[in-house]
C-alpha cells in the first residue's frame, strides 16, 4: 500500500468523523454568522457564486433554471425516524446505518438514499434522525428537475431539516467554497505548527537561561569555596603564630634570665630577637670565653654559639663578643586565643 492510499484513507476517515459532528455544526453556525456580516456581493463570492435559491416540490410553475437551487421535498415523500444508538456509532454513522437499515426501515440499503443527523448525546448514547427516500422515487423527482442545477435535496417538515438526499455522484464539486475551506484548514494547520515551533523555541530559550543561571551559581560556589579555603588557611596560620608566640618566652623573661646568667664584668651592647625565635646578642666581657657555659644555664635560651671570633678592645681592656642562640620553645599552657 503506497503513501497515496494511506493519505486517501486518512482523509476519508477524517471526513467521516467530521460529517454530522457537533464541531461541524458549530463551524457552520459560526461561518453563517460571519457571512451574514458581509455585503451581499462578498457573501455570494465566498459562498462559491450566486446565492442558492429554493425549489419546492412538486413543481407548481415554471422557474428560471439558471441559478443553482436546493430542491426541498415535502414530509410525505420521505420516511423520518428518530433512533437511539450507542455513542460509538457516531464515528462511522453512515456505514453503521447502512448495515442495519433494514432493521429500522422496511427497505434495504441498496433500495434507498438516506441521510443521518446526530441531534444530541446523552451519556453513552446519541440521538439520531434518519431521513430515508426510495431511490426509485428520488430518480423520478430528479428526472422531473433535469433542467435545473441542483446543489442538494432537503426535506421540509414545518421547517427545513438541513439534510441532503442528493446522490453522491450528482453532488457538485466544491469550487471556491471548497478551496476556501481547504485554505482555512491549511491555515489552521500552519498556525498550529507555528504555535508548536514557538512553544519549543520558548522552552529552549528557557532551558538555555536556566543553564546559564546554573553555570553562574556554580561559579559563585567555586569562588565561595576558594574564599573558605583562603580563610581556613589564614586561620590556620594565625593559630600557628599564636601557638608559636605562646610557646616562646616573653622578652622580659629573656632579659631577666640573661641578667642572672651573664657573669659580672659583662654587659650587652645589642640584643635582637626575630620572629623565628633566633636571638643575637653582642657586647664586652672580661670572661668572654666562658660565656657559652654560662648561657647554657639560661632557661630561655637554647644552643648558644659564638658568631665570629672574640676580639680584644684596647680602650676598655675587655673582649668583644658576638653570640647567637634560640629561644626555648615550650608547650603553650591554657587555651589558645583564636
Amino acid at each position: 500500500m503506497n503513501l497515496n492510499t494511506y493519505y486517501a484513507q486518512g482523509c476519508a476517515t477524517v471526513q467521516r468523523h467530521w460529517r454530522g459532528s457537533s464541531a461541524q455544526r458549530l463551524w457552520q453556525a459560526w461561518h453563517a454568522e460571519l457571512l451574514a456580516l458581509l455585503p451581499p456581493r462578498w457573501r455570494a463570492r465566498l459562498a462559491g457564486g450566486e446565492p442558492l435559491q429554493v425549489l419546492h416540490w412538486p413543481l407548481d410553475e415554471p422557474a428560471d433554471p439558471t441559478p443553482p437551487r436546493v430542491l426541498v421535498l415535502p414530509r410525505s415523500e420521505v420516511l423520518v425516524q428518530t433512533l437511539t444508538l450507542p455513542a460509538a456509532a457516531a464515528r462511522d454513522l453512515h456505514n453503521v446505518l447502512g448495515f442495519e437499515l433494514d432493521k429500522y426501515t422496511p427497505y434495504r440499503a441498496d433500495q434507498v438514499n438516506f441521510h443521518a443527523q446526530v441531534l444530541g448525546q446523552s451519556g453513552s448514547t446519541i440521538k439520531v434522525r434518519l431521513v430515508v427516500i426510495l431511490r426509485e422515487r428520488l430518480e423520478q423527482i430528479l428526472a422531473a428537475c433535469a433542467g435545473f442545477t441542483l446543489q442538494g435535496v432537503d426535506v421540509r417538515d414545518g421547517e427545513r431539516l438541513g439534510v441532503d438526499l442528493l446522490p453522491q455522484a450528482l453532488r457538485p464539486k466544491a469550487a471556491k467554497g471548497g478551496r476556501l475551506n481547504r485554505g482555512l484548514l491549511l491555515g489552521c494547520a500552519g498556525l498550529l505548527l507555528t504555535v508548536m515551533v514557538l512553544w519549543l523555541q520558548s522552552r529552549e530559550a528557557l532551558l538555555i537561561e536556566m543553564q546559564a543561571q546554573v553555570r553562574e551559581q556554580q561559579a559563585q560556589i567555586g569562588q565561595l569555596q576558594q574564599v573558605r579555603q583562603t580563610l581556613a588557611n589564614t586561620q590556620g596560620a594565625a593559630r600557628y603564630l599564636i601557638q608559636r608566640k605562646a610557646a616562646q618566652p616573653a622578652l622580659a623573661s629573656v632579659i631577666a634570665d640573661l641578667s642572672q646568667c651573664l657573669p659580672d664584668g659583662t654587659w650587652l651592647e645589642q640584643l635582637e630577637v626575630d620572629d623565628s625565635g633566633q636571638v643575637s646578642l653582642s657586647g664586652q666581657s672580661t670572661r668572654a670565653s666562658a660565656l657559652i657555659a654560662q648561657l647554657k644555664n639560661c632557661h630561655t635560651l637554647d644552643d648558644p654559639q659564638f658568631q665570629g671570633v672574640i676580639q680584644p678592645d684596647n680602650d676598655t681592656g675587655k673582649d668583644h663578643f658576638s653570640l647567637r642562640a634560640h629561644l626555648h620553645q615550650e608547650a603553650a599552657h591554657g587555651s589558645s586565643a583564636d
